[in-house]
């Protein structure tokens, strides 16, 4: 027996963590630098330890000691042995192995361990998966390499569990001189915030240790001005990749608000724009857009049109499988990935670490929310009922037919319109996946609705009215999930959800973060089907919000179908 610790540390690298303890909270925060949450009943949550979990840990400066200190701490009993092992395994590879360029042999690279761990590039030269690369042993401790296979080998080196220290370094690209501005145009102050300020350095980071990895912030956070400030500190051509020409135009709007770079050295690279300019913006979809399958990507080549010294991954927990393999190529050129969750529904967080690069930066979400810098939420999960003949329907159908039934159940918009008569004056957004849903929602409303097949100029009129206040309610399809700044939207009201996506659950509640100007908090509401696989779907989803430290209050709807205002903060199991 180790304690009255909120936690109980399995063999299998789970942590189950209870709920009620007092040392709950503390806990918590403690595991969220080294493990991910996984399931999240009512009493127990549990995490696993992973890992690239260990690595991320050991890459912002944990030591094997310190994890497992924090876990002794956490744990009733005491740890199994083979954990305490394996952690001191996993994080000691962390490092291992480093990758060095020789000097004035600027074609090669030499991958070297320790003297005393020869046995690890032993290892290393039976490895199947390497001979492509044509590694060859010029010394007990070294190897050597083409400079071309630099991000293949850091790729395939963490697949096998080796993360390699990259000290190669990173050309400066070409100069590009411009400065932040002191005010905005309103005359106000335009200064970073202290995260934020630290945020740059992370990244920045000592000689040959940093000028690559992620930064995580949430969502209003201001990753755009880290961004920039980055762009600042390295004064050369940057390449910006983002998730949408929304959000490219956004880019483009902050960086002329905020330095003194001119309009003729931004550009925009997109379906309507072809401008390779000093500082491009564009999109993943335009970098893996071909006229059909068996084509190349023909608009890959703009990694290559300019001596970039910067690329900016934004939403880089979006990058498509072709922009991972064209940033093997360039592992050159500093890279800077943002975002708000590492989460990967595809399980490629490993090729963010050792592509972009690991994380060197996290700010948790309540901490931002406690020191007002982004807005306090509260997040409430309303149960629905089916109507019967439906609730048959849904029982007959499989797979995914099932799913949608019960995400498209009818009662939902006798909650949507009490939702809105509740807080009636707010600026309130309803966002769905299902676009025949989303049309009848806006049709028995009488409110506008936004799609990714509506004109760009079209949504920026819709959007530039909601920000004005000028429309209170707006109809979103999935296209707002990523990086659009609506500073004064306070409600968000979710209808429907791609199956068990932790990463949509984050950025949709992140639309509703702004620090708001009358100080006033933010309401976040999940609409799903009670007793139906959508719940089973939303538990899921909302498991990285959790994480943050977030908690969902349950109400459930009437078996009549009768519509009453919500009780928020109701608890699990209450009926109104």
């Amino acid at each position: 027996m180790n304690g009255a610790g909120a936690g109980i540390v399995q063999r299998d690298f789970t942590v189950l963590l209870e709920k009620e303890h007092p040392g709950f909270g503390e806990a918590r925060v403690q595991l969220t630098h080294f493990a991910e949450l996984v399931k999240s009943p009512a009493s127990y949550h549990t995490y696993r330890i992973t890992p690239l979990s260990l690595w991320n840990a050991a890459a912002s400066g944990l030591t094997a000691k310190e994890i497992i200190e924090m876990l002794r701490f956490i744990s009733r009993f005491d740890m199994p042995a083979k954990v305490v092992s394996d952690i001191e395994k996993w994080v000691s590879r962390y490092g291992s192995l480093k990758l060095r360029r020789p000097e004035h042999e600027p074609a090669t690279l030499w991958l070297e361990c320790q003297p005393e761990n020869v046995e690890l590039l032993d290892r290393l030269q039976s490895e199947s998966s390497l001979s492509q690369l044509h590694l060859q042993r010029v010394e007990a401790h070294r190897m050597v390499l083409s400079a071309d296979f630099r991000g293949v080998l850091k790729q395939e080196l963490a697949r096998l569990g080796y993360p390699v220290t990259d000290e190669v370094g990173y050309h400066n690209g070409h100069p590009l001189s411009f400065n932040m501005r002191s005010s905005l145009g309103n005359g106000e102050p335009l200064l970073l915030r202290p995260y934020q300020k630290e945020g740059v350095i992370s990244f920045a980071g000592q000689e040959k240790n940093g000028e690559n990895g992620v930064l995580v912030l949430p969502c209003g956070a201001g990753k755009t001005i880290i961004g920039i400030a980055v762009m600042e500190r390295f004064q050369c051509e940057t390449l910006i990749l983002t998730s949408n020409v929304t959000s490219v135009h956004q880019w483009i709007t902050e960086i002329l608000e905020k330095t003194t770079l001119s309009g003729e050295d931004v550009g925009e690279y997109s379906g309507g724009h072809k401008q390779v300019r000093p500082v491009t913006v564009s999109t993943y979809q335009i970098l893996t857009h071909r006229a059909s399958k068996g084509e190349g990507f023909k608009h890959m080549g703009l990694f290559n049109q300019r001596d970039w010294g910067l690329i900016i991954y934004d939403e880089v927990h979006l990058l498509p499988a072709p922009v991972f393999r064209a940033t093997a190529d360039i592992q050159a050129t500093r890279r800077l990935g943002l975002t708000a969750t590492l989460v990967r529904e595809d399980g490629c967080e490993c090729d963010v670490f050792s592509l972009i690069g690991p994380k060197r930066y996290e700010v948790p979400w309540r901490e931002l929310e406690k020191t007002g810098f982004i807005a306090q939420v509260e997040c409430c999960e309303v149960r629905v009922s089916m109507p019967m003949t439906l609730r048959e329907h849904y029982i007959k159908a499989e797979g995914r037919a099932k799913f949608r039934i019960a995400a498209e159940n009818p009662r939902k918009i006798e909650w949507l319109r009490s939702l809105i008569e509740r807080h009636s004056g707010r600026q309130i957004l309803i966002i769905g996946q299902y676009l025949d849903q989303l049309r009848s929602v806006a049709s028995r409303l009488n409110v506008p609705l936004i799609t990714g097949n509506m004109p760009q100029d079209e949504r920026g009129d819709l959007f530039a009215a909601f920000r004005a206040g000028d429309i209170h309610v707006l109809v979103v399809s999935k296209v707002a999930n990523f990086a659009v700044d609506l500073p004064d939207a306070s409600v968000a009201i979710q209808i429907s959800g791609s199956f068990g996506s932790r990463q949509e659950e984050a950025q949709r509640l992140g639309r509703i973060l702004r620090p708001k100007s009358d100080g006033s908090q933010a309401y976040f509401y999940t609409l799903v089907s009670e007793d139906t696989r959508e719940q089973d779907f939303a538990m899921r989803r909302q498991l990285f919000l959790i994480e943050q430290g977030y908690e969902y209050s349950v109400t459930f709807d009437l078996e009549d179908g009768s519509n009453f205002p919500i009780a928020v903060g109701a608890q699990e199991g209450t009926h109104l």
